[in-house]
């Protein structure tokens, strides 16, 4: 009867979930792999809850825990500029072969790989009695993860969460087993360290990273170097909290509790990218202790009090409703098994397509809350020491893909953590602009980054150049200002980071070179030489399979977007009159785009095909999304619309996670609600744990069981994605900037599906500092909110009709 009663209780709750917003995934069986497992965070310190009952493994993560020290990066090629003169003859020879051998000569050493924490396992000592009515779930509208359990007669729950506002994280496990909770508790980690015991109830582990290390790509028999001197170095400290407490080794040992609580404190000593962490770093186990040391302090109603009212002021902004669907009957199953017959039986869930989105929100307040330091490859949550393709910041999609929800789902402090980084790019990405380009002005960026702020081309001289050599990182990423700015309208955050936008900005005009300087008939238009596009190959017309080229037009979309973005700026704050005017030339000589004979966007300056038709990168696409520039001066937007249509048409709807998540905003953004919506159910599709190899195993790109994004492997990427991609398809904004005054737009139900004929939806930000509440039914709009940071006046298309809305600041302005 107890089992009966629990999983009713746990099944109400749910349930009330679903009849609100759907914020609870839930499962019916522990975690195998970490691809079900839950994960938690405060945005540096991680947790990945597997929830098992005779062993629970919580794996451990610190966002500034990686390999490396800061490194100078005319180390590998500081005279890898030399070598572009004659890339540059081999294209203009039409040798692409010697061009893309002589690229690795443009190339510096790799980047450095996020690592582990650790691991805390707890092992239940009482495990005779047969187990029933077992609950998992992960409550995303108060950040907290619980298992419950009967064994035997006897009822036992777990409660995690990770705290910001108090810097760790607390673990309850409850019983009413008169015997009480018997366990055995301790850390482990893959990394160099030792473990203590500190009083009879404290765990403690010390412990340091390689200083440097190579990617699990890379043929070397010996990836990392360690030495106790160098390298970033950690404590992690675990109390155990309940009466009856012994220590058992380097373990604790719990012998009959009620109750057990667990306080988690770890620091590093990361204290900057440009400082020692031995001889410059913070004093993390002085932080660690104090850390510890409050958290002990604390009860534990009051840290769970504080750590859901600090989350909820953050997550609470945006409500989603998509109208009638499954409703206690979906709430009931398992996700999994949602996620399963999602797909399977083509299933409309509605609760499902919600929890996605706000799963996403939920994924970046819980992994990018540490300034200079942005969510990676992987977010927060990584259990390797080599890591699919280190962890690390991809700026050629990646880490850009991360930080699309944070101003229009309303998380506009968790960008920061972005943003923040971008100034440490900036003198780096300097001397990378000379030592690999020979360019004396601005900064750039290539393909990867990491916690030290590299910045140079990978490769160690042996990367292919489709992924290696590409340059335009820093010209994407600086994008992210202007954007932040468009939505907050903060001046004073423009003024100071108007010099990256425009050092980015400056890189690009001194990259650029004529097509008559490469030996090009006919007009006469600014170019890149070398280009390559985002991993990506061409074929040419006999057949040599080629990277390097000039003119690609992702290229040409990025550099678009930077001029414009950092002419808007100067123009916004009234300054560089100087620069304003050769933004406008060199904007007026870039290459348009080509339509090519198949109706695409062209990708290469030469209508050639691909090697991959279907690739999974659509760069060139970029001036659509994450872009706003859709008329480039010679073609119109409508046919640039069309091309980019058939692009997407040729490329077909089979690609990895990330990219179906952009996908499904490309498509919103060109007004196409029925493909957004099918992309975006196909990155709802079930993909199996990578460690699972049963018959029914499924691979490619699409969602885990835990609802993490499968590229395959894991990448957060997807997950925010997909999140950006439905406030694409309900509302999509623009700011238009004025010799006078900027002027925002806003659409509303742009790309609505048929599906979401009836929704509602609360919190979205517009650009211009709006914020948007709305109703809708049967695809008509019925009521709206606007909300104006600043009195503005802002053209609004709602229900086919346009037209212009003044706005007072402060004051809520509601038409129906």
């Amino acid at each position: 009867m107890k089992t009966i009663i629990t999983a009713l209780l746990v099944l109400v709750a749910l349930v009330g979930r679903a009849e609100s917003f759907a914020q609870v995934l839930h499962y019916d069986r522990p975690a195998d792999y970490f691809e079900e497992a839950l994960v938690i965070g405060n945005g540096t310190m991680g947790g990945i809850v597997y929830g098992g009952t005779s062993c629970d493994r919580i794996s451990l993560n610190d966002i500034t825990l990686w390999t490396g020290e800061p490194s100078n990066i005319n180390i590998y090629s500081p005279d890898a500029h030399q070598t572009i003169p004659a890339i540059r003859e081999a294209l203009r020879k039409g040798d692409y072969r010697r061009a893309d051998s002589l690229q690795r000569d443009v190339q510096g050493h790799f980047s450095q790989n996020y690592q582990p924490l650790g691991q805390l396992t707890i092992e239940y000592l009482d495990t005779a009695e047969a187990v029933t009515g077992y609950r998992r779930w992960l409550d995303i509208g108060d950040a907290t993860a619980h298992t419950a359990y009967d064994r035997g007669a006897y009822h036992y729950e777990t409660e995690y969460f990770a705290t910001y506002p108090d810097s760790g994280m607390v673990i309850r496990i409850t019983t009413d087993n008169p015997r009480g909770i018997r366990g055995r508790f301790s850390l482990s980690c893959q990394l160099r360290h030792s473990c203590s015991i500190q009083g009879k109830g404290t765990l403690v582990m010390d412990g340091y990273a390689g200083y440097t290390s190579l990617p699990s790509y890379y043929a070397a028999k010996e990836k990392f170097a360690y030495d106790s001197h160098r390298g970033i170095h950690f404590r992690t400290k675990v109390l155990v909290s309940a009466s009856n407490v012994r220590s058992e080794g380097n373990a604790v040992v719990v012998d009959g509790a009620k109750e057990v609580t667990l306080f988690i404190a770890d620091a590093t000593s990361f204290n900057g990218y440009d400082k020692d962490p031995v001889k410059q770093g913070r004093p993390y186990q002085q932080l660690a202790d104090a850390r510890l040391q409050h958290l002990a302090s604390c009860s534990f109603e009051v840290l769970r009090s504080r750590h859901v009212a600090d989350y909820q002021q953050l997550f609470n902004r945006v409500e989603l409703s998509l109208g009638d669907g499954c409703g206690v009957k979906g709430a009931g199953r398992p996700t999994d098994v949602q996620l399963r017959e999602y797909v399977d039986e083509n299933r409309f869930n509605p609760e499902l397509e919600v929890l996605y989105f706000q799963y996403g929100r939920y994924l970046l307040i819980s992994c990018s809350r540490t300034p200079n330091v942005p969510a990676n490859l992987q977010g927060l949550w990584n259990e390797s020491i080599l890591p699919p393709w280190s962890c690390n910041y991809t700026s050629n999609i990646n880490v850009e893909e991360n930080y699309w929800p944070a101003e229009t789902a309303a998380l506009p402090e968790m960008h920061e953590s972005l943003l923040t980084f971008l100034k440490e790019l900036q003198g780096s990405g300097a001397l990378t602009a000379k030592a690999y380009y020979g360019v004396n002005r601005g900064w750039c960026l290539a393909h990867n980054t990491d916690i030290w702020a590299m910045t140079c081309p990978v490769g160690l001289h042996t990367g292919d150049p489709m992924w290696a050599n590409w340059n335009m990182g820093g010209t994407w990423l600086s994008t992210h200002i202007w954007e932040h700015y468009t939505f907050s309208l903060d001046r004073d955050f423009l003024h100071e980071y108007y010099p990256i936008l425009k050092g980015a900005a400056e890189f690009c005009l001194g990259w650029l070179l004529s097509t008559k300087e490469m030996g090009i008939d006919g007009p006469e238009y600014l170019i890149t030489a070398p280009a390559t596009s985002p991993e990506n190959s061409f074929v040419t017309p006999d057949g040599y399979h080629g990277r390097t080229c000039f003119g690609g037009f992702a290229d040409m979309a990025m550099i678009r977007e930077c001029l414009t973005d950092a002419r808007n700026a100067a123009q916004e704050l009234g300054i560089d009159k100087d620069f304003v005017v050769e933004a406008d030339k060199a904007l007026a000589r870039l290459l348009p785009y080509k339509i090519g004979y198949k109706g695409n966007l062209q990708e290469w300056f030469y209508d050639w095909e691909d090697e991959d038709p279907h690739h999974r990168h659509q760069s060139h696409l970029f001036g659509v999304f994450p872009g706003h520039h859709l008329d480039d001066g010679v073609n119109t937007k409508a046919a640039i619309h069309r091309a980019a249509s058939r692009t997407l048409e040729l490329k077909g709807d089979q690609t990895t996670g990330w990219s179906t998540g952009w996908r499904v905003n490309l498509y919103a953004r060109l007004h196409d609600a029925k493909n957004a919506y099918h992309i975006y159910r196909k990155l709802l599709s079930y993909v199996s744990p990578d460690g699972y190899h049963g018959l029914d195993a499924r691979r490619g790109g699409g969602t885990y069981p835990n609802l993490l994004d499968a590229h395959s492997p894991f990448q957060i990427d997807g997950n925010f994605g997909g999140c950006a991609g439905v406030v694409e398809m309900l509302m999509q904004s623009d700011y238009r900037v004025g010799k006078k005054t900027s002027l925002p737009d806003i659409e509303l139900l742009p790309a609505l599906p048929d599906n979401w004929k009836d929704g509602e939806v609360t919190g979205l930000r517009a650009r211009g500092g709006i914020t948007v509440n709305m109703v809708w039914r049967n695809k008509t709009v019925t009521g709206l909110t606007l909300f104006a940071q600043q009195s503005c006046k802002v053209t609004l298309t709602m229900n086919g009709e346009q037209k212009v809305v003044k706005l007072k600041a402060g004051e809520n302005v509601i038409l129906h």
